[in-house]
């Protein structure tokens, strides 16, 4: 038996961007940088553990509007170019970096090979189709492949049980339309739990969730094993919760692995850095500066002179960081057992894939290091999946989990406040809206389901939880805000051509070309029962 049990679980989202109507946009870059980044080191990574014998076991969360932007041909056309513009960069940076500034050189090098690497990658070993990556990581055991909300929608603060159901169902159909199968699990966006939640989960055929440590630590009655076990809430279906001692190694700016002096200095871009004629050939057509990537100085301290990057520093720092938190997890394993009286703890380490990579650039190294040193140097700790927990019919506490979410605090304030709270009374009518024309069109016409299913759309895109936390964050506010007032003046527009039968077929089939997602869609999923 082992001492314990260890489940990771990252959660891969962003919002959904797509700007065909410019040649070029700005927040595109998101998902540009997470796939170099993040996604295709960890798929590499994960790949290369499989074939050696060493196979990792984790769930990973893809969203909806990741896959859906993922299997977009306009993305991964803009995305090659992305890609082979930087490698293009690093190729003058590697001749200009020998003559003038040598320190640089090792981290130089380091990108000219890693955006090597990943071309070949992108273009002949993935074929462009990173979720046909992940479907093959699923199929081989790797990975237990979850879903989310629709587009990320906070689920407590909705109006109406039909945008709930809505989120959810909607999900899972992409997810199928994705991966082959249904989903045994879902991260509720942002770990929103309110009671209730689960019997549209269970109804969807979900058999758990991902919530934050609250949710269990505070829920009725009190948790025999705290969040180190899951539970069943009261219909069947198990949630399970965030460790708080593992979140604080990793996410911790203080104490956490990510702020140590020799990783990457993520702020330090030469994007900003460099002559803007030197670098314009690689900026877009507007000629403003921006993050490139490539970024030459390590932490080094809280100061201002910073000092080089040298990766194979960085790399023999991953790797004691994972001999650390490997041997943390195992005296963690022993004193819970013995506090527990015996019971095998379950260690739930969820986190933001992102974190992997382009905020903590070591970060797909450091995982490397750490399944391999699980796999072969200690046999206490056991990396499971939820499904796996429940698949081995360990008994489960009965319980009410208590409203949640992994935002400041635990609960709801950094989706609803002071920045945020104009954009509710908006959303709830067109929540409302939705559900009152689903009832009425039973038997619509072509041009009206065309319709019906836009708005579903536009509703959907406005619900996402992304641009209320963009905005209390004060990181992209003007863009966040822009993003919900246009995906509610889009559906309003539409709900009035509904209406008036006034339809102005041309602007109904722009909209639906910019805001293409889920082309599955039927809008009939917001009709009561």
């Amino acid at each position: 038996m082992p001492v314990g049990y260890f489940s990771l679980i990252l959660h891969a989202h962003l919002p959904f961007v797509r700007h065909p109507e410019y040649p070029e946009f700005l927040e595109e870059d998101w998902l540009y940088e997470a796939i170099t980044e993040v996604y295709l080191p960890l798929i590499f990574i994960f790949q290369n553990l499989y074939e050696a014998g060493a196979s990792p076991r984790l769930a990973m969360n893809i969203s909806p509007p990741l896959c859906e932007m993922l299997a977009d041909p306009l993305l991964q056309q803009r995305y090659t170019r992305h890609l082979e513009n930087l490698y293009e960069l690093s190729q003058k940076e590697l001749s200009r970096v020998s003559k003038e500034a040598p320190q640089f050189l090792p981290a130089v090098q380091m990108y000219c090979e890693i955006l090597s690497v990943s071309m070949d990658l992108w273009n002949n070993v993935y074929a462009r189709n990173l979720i046909s990556a992940f479907r093959q990581l699923q199929e081989e055991g790797v990975l237990e492949i979850i879903t989310c909300g629709a587009t990320h929608g906070f689920l407590p603060l909705m109006s109406t049980i039909e945008s709930k159901r809505a989120q959810i169902q909607v999900a899972v159909q992409n997810y199928k339309k994705h991966f082959g199968r249904s989903p045994r699990g879902i991260w509720l966006p942002e770990c929103a739990y309110e009671e209730g939640l689960e019997n549209l989960l269970k109804e969807a055929g979900i058999e758990y969730f991902v919530s934050d440590t609250h949710a269990i630590l505070y829920g009725t009655p009190r948790p025999r094993f705290g969040v180190h076990a899951p539970v069943r809430c009261p219909n069947g279906v198990a949630t399970f919760a965030r460790d708080v001692e593992t979140s604080q190694q990793v996410w911790s700016a203080e104490v956490g692995y990510p702020g140590d002096p020799v990783y990457r200095e993520f702020y330090r871009d030469i994007g900003w850095e460099l002559p803007i004629e030197y670098l314009k050939p690689h900026l877009h057509s507007d000629g403003n500066r921006r993050h490139l990537g490539l970024k030459y100085y390590r932490i080094t301290g809280r100061i201002e002179q910073k000092q080089p990057y040298v990766p194979s520093w960085a790399r023999e720092k991953a790797a004691q960081h994972a001999t650390h938190f490997l041997g943390e997890r195992i005296r963690q394993c022993y004193q819970l057992r013995e506090v527990y009286n015996g019971h095998i703890p379950l260690i739930v380490s969820p986190y933001d894939a992102e974190l992997y990579g382009h905020w903590w650039f070591e970060g797909p190294q450091f995982l490397d290091f750490f399944f391999r040193k699980l796999h072969y140097d200690q046999k206490e700790i056991v990396a499971i999946t939820p499904g796996d927990y429940l698949d081995a019919g360990i008994p489960l506490q009965l319980q009410q989990p208590s409203a949640s979410s992994w935002g400041e605090r635990g609960y709801y304030k950094v989706w609803l406040n002071e920045r945020t709270d104009w954009m509710y009374p908006y959303q709830h009518d067109a929540e409302r809206k939705m559900s009152e024309l689903a009832n009425i069109f039973k038997n619509p016409t072509d041009m009206q389901g065309r319709i019906l299913n836009q708005m579903a759309r536009e509703l959907l895109l406005a619900q996402s939880s992304d641009w209320a936390f963009q905005i209390y964050q004060g990181t992209t506010v003007e863009y966040a805000t822009r993003r919900f007032r246009s995906h509610i003046h889009r559906f309003n527009l539409l709900a009035k051509q509904l209406e008036s039968e006034k339809v102005n077929e041309k602007l109904i089939a722009e909209i639906e070309s910019r805001d293409n997602i889920f082309p599955e869609i039927d809008y009939r999923i917001y009709a009561s029962y």
